[in-house]
């Protein structure tokens, strides 16, 4: 049984590569450009050019149907803003950067209010992910919010947002069919049109 551990503790350090230098390239306000030589496992010597970033939060919205409805099922909160990075207008979750001496969650509920002026009474942490490991260290968390009450947005002023509820089952035919481009909403979607819908 000892052997078995230290084989484990001696495979999970040699996962973990060596930092042989490490330089700021680029510093900005939502994140910043590292230029790292490192070592990797198996003996692999590179130049990794990562985007430093301080990690997102998703709000899966979700508006429960009257419990007396029949064949009601959940409607999502969607947004649709401009995104110049894509090119196009982008139907997507809300959600949002975490700012310094923030938790997650408190994020989350900042976000959800900012964007669409609506909150909520129940909270649950879902989801956690890399958004593209390949370069960027963001990771981005998804609550699912139920209990939602609504008022009054408060966006940034780059921030043109509009908002929508959509039927799950409207809003995952919208992610299979390649309407909704955006992967965290794609997850948060299909995550939620998995789950055992619960008894009426």
């Amino acid at each position: 049984m000892a052997k078995s551990t230290r084989t484990k503790s001696a495979a999970t350090k040699s996962a973990q590569a060596r930092v042989l230098s490490s330089r700021i390239s680029y510093q900005g306000p939502v994140f910043s450009v590292t230029t790292d030589e490192v070592e990797e496992p198996g003996g692999v010597r590179a130049r990794r050019d990562v985007i430093r970033h301080s990690g997102s939060i998703v709000v899966l919205a979700v508006d429960d149907p009257v419990k007396s409805a029949r064949r009601a099922e959940p409607r999502i909160l969607l947004e649709r803003q401009y995104r110049h990075a894509a090119q196009s207008m982008m139907w997507e979750l809300p959600a949002g950067r975490i700012d310094d001496g923030e938790t997650a969650l408190t994020a989350a509920k900042r976000e959800l209010l900012e964007e669409t002026g609506y909150s909520a009474q129940h909270w649950k942490r879902n989801l956690h992910f890399y958004v593209s490991p390949g370069f960027l260290d963001e990771t981005m968390t998804i609550y699912l919010a139920r209990g939602l009450r609504a008022g009054k947005a408060q966006p940034e002023p780059d921030e043109k947002i509009a908002t929508r509820f959509f039927t799950l089952s409207e809003a995952k035919r919208m992610a299979l069919n390649g309407r909704i481009r955006d992967a965290k909403t794609i997850c948060g979607i299909l995550w939620l049109a998995q789950m055992p819908r619960p008894a009426r």
